[in-house]
């Protein structure tokens, strides 16, 4: 069977460029060359006479313009109608604060490449400092829009401010942290930092620097180990390439105690504080800091559930082991129930009893409660009623049966049987 395949229609490659605006591009040019038709038809010696019917020397470098704009001109209309797909297609990546700093950016730096090469134009021929007046406002405005990029914050801060807007708020991620004694000391800031969650620079303020010190130095061995260790974390975040440790000066030498001082310091320098306390981190905020909290993180990631839960949990397949059901919770854990096997295809009450935390995945382990017992009790029952039947069966085969009671013999006389005998 052969089917037809319709024939392309015309423009479908630049589909969503509408084809009137093609053809006012096309227009555009077809303009632009009939009247670069005219100029050279014009500034050709009067000699040469040229003419095409009623169509004298200028007419016809019309006609010859026209004609070789129209041709050439659905070229690049189609060109740039491609272009503008692309250009689309790059800017919808980025964010509007990042266009609209790289627009003022490219902006600032063409109007100051113009000022700068203007003088240029005047020392000589225009065919040779007008490709050195377009050279230098290129680059400047190429250098503008990527000065206007990196530092959008701050740009789109100042215009905020001039304009009366509202100044983008910065992500805390992005922000460099101060970092807290306790967050040093528990030692799993380094597992994040491997792990591509932290990044940037890390400021590690003198008073908490002090006070690792006083702990490595202290009598008891419990603060004296915890000095110690945190001295060695920063040791290692120091060889981390992910992230840059800065030791910092005091900045609140007013204040005595080293939590205030670093609510203080990061609200002084905009800055963010990266903590592990959880009471610290709220005042911090009511006091108007950014915090980083690794102890919400930690509970953010702790597992949905934990040895204890009680469960409800649709059984689906047998499990490996004898008698184990397998079910799945919302998230796709996989949850193994024991002596759940009998109930499969229905929904059961379960406890946890503990959770495995695998390459592929969180595995929990379940036991059924004590109301579902009942009900697989009830559900075995009558699979076992005949097997105990059948078990009997042979041993009721092998016992005597009890006929009807046997009427005793009439015995003869003895004198018969003397008789008989003789």
């Amino acid at each position: 069977m052969v089917t037809k395949r319709s024939a392309p229609t015309a423009g479908a490659r630049d589909s969503s460029i509408p084809a009137p605006v093609l053809e006012v591009l096309r227009f555009c040019i077809v303009v632009f060359f009939s009247g670069l038709g005219y100029q050279v038809s014009t500034s050709l010696p009067g000699s040469i006479d040229v003419q095409i019917g009623t169509f004298n020397r200028p007419g016809v470098g019309i006609l010859v313009g026209a004609g070789i704009g129209y041709v050439i001109g659905g070229v690049i209309a189609r060109m740039t109608g491609r272009s503008l797909i692309e250009a689309e297609k790059a800017l919808a990546s980025r964010s509007p604060e990042l266009v609209l700093a790289g627009l003022i950016g490219s902006m600032v730096g063409v109007a100051v490449g113009a000022g700068l090469a203007w003088p240029t134009l005047l020392l000589a021929q225009e065919s040779i400092t007008l490709p050195i007046f377009v050279f230098v406002c290129v680059v400047l405005g190429l250098l503008g829009y990527r000065v206007g990029t990196s530092r959008r914050e701050g740009l789109l801060a100042i215009l905020s401010q001039r304009v009366n807007l509202h100044s983008p708020v910065t992500a805390v991620s992005s922000l460099p942290r101060i970092i807290d004694t306790s967050v040093i000391i528990d030692g799993r800031i380094i597992d994040v930092v491997r792990a591509g969650f932290l990044h940037g620079s890390l400021l590690v303020p003198s008073p908490v620097l002090a006070e690792l010190q006083g702990l490595a130095d202290a009598g008891d061995e419990v603060r004296r180990g915890k000095g110690r260790r945190g001295l060695d974390v920063l040791e290692s975040l120091r060889r981390e390439r992910a992230v840059d440790v800065e030791v910092i000066s005091d900045g609140a030498i007013e204040i005595p105690e080293v939590d205030a001082k670093l609510v203080r310091m990061a609200i002084d320098r905009g800055v963010a504080l990266l903590t592990l306390d959880s009471n610290l981190a709220r005042a911090a905020s009511l006091a108007g800091c950014r915090v980083m909290n690794l102890h919400a993180l930690a509970l953010a990631l702790r597992p949905p559930v934990t040895a204890g839960d009680s469960l409800r949990i649709l059984l689906t397949r047998p499990g490996k082991e004898t008698g184990q059901g397998v079910g799945y919770l919302d998230d796709g854990t996989m949850v193994v129930v024991e002596r759940g096997r009998a109930l499969i295809g229905t929904e059961v009450a379960c406890a946890a009893t503990s959770v495995l935390v695998t390459a592929n995945g969180r595995l929990v382990f379940a036991r059924l409660e004590g109301g579902t017992e009942t009900v697989e009790a009830q559900a075995q029952a009558p699979t076992r009623a005949p097997t105990r039947a059948r078990a009997e069966a042979p041993a009721r085969a092998s016992r005597p049966v009890p006929g009807p009671p046997r009427r005793p013999r009439p015995t003869s006389a003895p004198d018969d049987r003397d008789a008989h005998r003789a």
